[in-house]
């Protein structure tokens, strides 16, 4: 099967994105038309059904589409993720609106936070939303902006994700971080926006579009993004450290860093932690997709199954970053060297809430028979 044009399109503009890292890294942003660009590619709609225009790639190459954009730049990748992802909501919003969003557009952006700390109340023919929602990705250049809201009483409140207008929103200089600066993870905020009926899905809810991509659950896609970012980041360090290695010859020694054993210990113990982890993020995909592909949703044990993949191969890639990291010495603390910004951007990438630590007592809770909380994978 030949590799979907996103794919190879990603390849193609790998050199220049890895050449305006300093750019992306220093506006803390994408440059909007840097932003365009991806969104002609069809980057940002991989995962919009092609009922609406968009890719409708298989997870699989979701995942690789992402991987590679975040070797060539992490906060291009994580921007990227975000839109992605995001897209996948046009198969639950209602059709005329997911038109209106996706369909009279090819190249639009929606980006968005799933995190319920909105506001909303009924409204005729719609809602009244009000809320400020942090680590907004990409909201400079998105077309729309999804929050999370949480809706009804009792035990099992609903979480509504709203489609914000550009009009409606107010953005917040918020990000400034350690690593994925160019990410533009900024606060957003509506206050008594009007959302109509129809412009917002329920997080966990069933879709309107068939398709095995649909099968897969919101939070679980979001999750292998997040991880795609890191995979990718991963594989740019261990590239970056063997350029270096051949070159550098440290203080003392008349050697170069590659003729150390310890350093080819070290970079092989970095490729079996990228490479089983990516293995591990594949098979779980491929089993998911055998049972999504038969228009079956998909079990708990695939789900958790998912997540724990994912949730291992953001911080297996952190490994493999930290030990090129270290094996670089004194050279890998200079802003001039790719092997700092890969540190950075991949510690903050494991921060994500899809693939931070309590994501493994999710798995092991599901594992010994224990019940998992509603919307947690």
């Amino acid at each position: 099967m030949s590799e979907p044009a996103q794919l190879a399109a990603a390849r193609a503009l790998g050199a220049e994105i890895a050449s305006r890292g300093d750019e992306i890294e220093s506006g803390r942003r994408l440059p909007p038309e840097l932003a365009r660009r991806f969104a002609e590619a069809g980057f940002f709609s991989i995962c919009v059904p092609a009922r609406y225009g968009g890719g409708e790639l298989a997870a699989a190459d979701v995942v690789r589409v992402i991987e590679e954009l975040a070797r060539a730049d992490g906060a291009a990748g994580w921007c990227v993720m975000i839109g992605a992802t995001t897209g996948m909501l046009a198969a639950s919003l209602s059709d005329d609106w997911a038109r209106e969003i996706y369909g009279r557009n090819p190249a639009v952006i929606t980006g968005g936070v799933t995190a319920p700390v909105g506001v909303a109340s009924p409204a005729d023919g719609g809602h009244r939303v009000t809320g400020r929602w942090s680590f907004g990705s990409g909201c400079q250049h998105s077309d729309w902006l999804v929050g999370g809201t949480r809706m009804g009483a009792g035990d099992a409140p609903e979480t509504r994700l709203m489609f914000f207008a550009p009009d409606q929103i107010r953005i917040h200089d918020t990000w400034h971080a350690s690593g994925l600066r160019g990410s533009g993870s900024h606060d957003f905020e509506v206050e008594n926006a009007f959302v109509p009926e129809g412009r917002s899905v329920v997080l966990g809810g069933h879709p309107r579009v068939s398709g095995a991509l649909y099968q897969f659950p919101t939070l679980g896609l979001l999750a292998l993004g997040v991880c795609a970012v890191a995979l990718g980041i991963a594989r740019r360090a261990l590239d970056e450290f063997v350029l270096l290695a051949g070159g550098k010859v440290p203080t003392g020694s008349a050697r170069t860093l590659a003729n150390r054993p310890v350093v080819q210990r070290q970079v092989g113990e970095a490729e079996a932690a990228l490479r089983s982890a990516r293995a591990y993020v594949f098979a779980s995909i491929d089993a998911a997709w055998r049972i999504a592909s038969e228009g079956r949703s998909l079990p708990i044990e695939q789900r958790t199954d998912l997540r724990l993949a994912a949730a291992n191969g953001a911080w297996r890639a952190a490994q493999a970053v930290d030990l090129v990291y270290h094996a670089g010495g004194g050279t890998a603390v200079y802003a001039s060297s790719p092997l700092q910004r890969c540190f950075r951007d991949v510690h903050v990438a494991t921060q994500h809430i899809m693939v931070a630590q309590p994501i493994f007592e999710v798995f092991g809770r599901a594992a010994l028979g224990l019940p998992v909380e509603k919307g947690s994978v």
